[in-house]
């Protein structure tokens, strides 16, 4: 008997995802118009000062725009019209002249903030100034003349800070994190054929930069890192494992390389290569024909190993078995979308002397037979696994489109278990967005 050695250290079926979403302008610029309501704020009875009191309403005159200062600040104008009456308080004069003064001006205050994605994927703004209030409110009311601008500039600067101020969320980011990771992240299940194996994604690491480039887009590098585990098909976890904190992101690459550890049992393999190799007779050499039968696979190091029983009938009438051990290195064949066995060497276990003789002179010709029906067919295995992978990764959502393009998926490297022959299926691809 064969001195087996030790199996072969397993990896980690280490997966990654780096996605460079380039956010353009008119996106961030429709974003910008929802947050800010046509009305922006009405004030009845608002102390103007000097005794004048004033009925006004504040709204957006047009659209608010935005530029980029430098990769981090933005600055925004926000058209305002303010619109109303102002008059003198009661008592005094007053009580006297009761008429009011219509207002109606026009300025664009300009802000500048910081936004930055939070922990709990809010655009907040972290720095918040209003640097110039674009334009001055003057008017004459009863021969005086008034500058309403410092009084409309506070009200403005209580309005902004409201609505821009530190620590306030420009936009929320989680339902669609949430949803997107609940959809990509679900465990899920490839029917091989000969059984079904469970799949889940274990998580370790969620990376992400972002800037204003000098296109005045809005750019986030995000990366998520982590382990895929397998499952028996009846125990396979029923939601996604939860998304770990935020660390920053050097990675500017496009990357999607998913790795999937399909673990083949013994008893797959035993009836996966039983198909091509139990009670099949085939021609060793003119005068041999061997049959196998009993097929079972095992560990052999980095080598699979197959052991057989065989009956080899000869013309002469001395027919000869015996039970014959084979080695062989698990290799993919893309031609046939099969595992092989490449590099067969064998060694007869039992069997009279005669036999082992002449199985032995005719070792080259028998390791070529077995090597034509050695296969073990994946393709389905594979084409599901790709099918499963684009859809998983394919999103609708209200800012943009996601999709996986250019995706291939192909096994790995081959470890032969002490369970089973654990194959490392890998899907390579990048996203694709399309902003709306």
């Amino acid at each position: 008997m064969a001195v087996v050695p030790p199996p072969m250290p397993l990896p980690v079926s280490y997966s990654t995802a780096n996605v460079p979403l380039t956010i353009p302008k008119q996106t961030l610029d429709n974003l910008l118009n929802q947050q800010i309501p046509r009305i922006l704020l009405e004030e009845k009875g608002m102390d103007m000062g000097n005794g004048i009191l004033g009925d006004l309403t504040f709204s957006r005159n047009g659209a608010a725009s935005w530029r980029s200062l430098n990769d981090q600040q933005i600055e925004i104008t926000i058209p305002v019209r303010i619109q109303g009456e102002l008059g003198l308080k009661k008592g005094g004069l007053g009580n006297f002249f009761q008429s009011k003064v219509p207002l109606d001006k026009s300025f664009k205050p300009v802000f500048v903030i910081n936004p930055e994605i939070n922990s709990d994927w809010g655009l907040e703004i972290r720095d918040f100034d209003l640097i110039d209030l674009g334009g001055k409110i003057e008017l004459s009311v009863l021969g005086m003349d008034l500058d309403l601008s410092g009084i409309v500039r506070k009200e403005i600067q209580n309005w902004a800070s409201g609505k821009f101020g530190a620590g306030k969320t420009l936009a929320n980011f989680k339902p669609f994190i949430n949803s997107a990771w609940d959809k990509a992240g679900k465990p899920f299940m490839v029917d091989f054929g000969a059984g079904k194996t469970g799949f889940s994604i274990q998580p370790d690491s969620l990376k992400l930069k972002e800037f204003f480039d000098a296109n005045q887009n809005y750019n986030l590098w995000l990366g998520l890192n982590g382990k895929v585990n397998s499952h028996p098909a009846n125990a396979i976890p029923s939601r996604a494992f939860p998304l770990p904190g935020l660390s920053p992101n050097e990675n500017s690459g496009n990357k999607l390389e998913i790795v999937l550890p399909l673990s083949l049992g013994y008893a797959q393999l035993n009836e996966l290569l039983g198909e091509n190799l139990n009670g099949k007779t085939f021609k060793v050499d003119k005068k041999t024909s061997m049959t196998p039968s009993n097929i079972q696979t095992s560990a052999f190091g980095e080598l699979l190993a197959v052991s057989m029983d065989f009956f080899a009938e000869q013309t002469n009438g001395k027919n000869l078995d015996g039970k014959l051990f084979i080695v062989g290195k698990p290799t993919y064949d893309p031609a046939t979308q099969s595992l092989i066995l490449k590099d067969l060497n064998f060694k007869i276990e039992s069997g009279n002397l005669g036999a082992q003789t002449s199985i032995s002179l005719k070792k080259g010709k028998i390791i070529r037979q077995i090597e034509k029906r050695a296969v073990f067919p994946i393709g389905n295995a594979l084409q599901e696994s790709l099918g499963g992978i684009q859809n998983r990764l394919a999103f609708d959502t209200p800012y943009a489109n996601l999709t996986v393009s250019g995706v291939t998926i192909v096994p790995g490297e081959f470890y032969p278990t002490a369970n089973g022959l654990l194959v490392q299926l890998v899907a390579t691809g990048k996203v694709d967005v399309r902003w709306k």
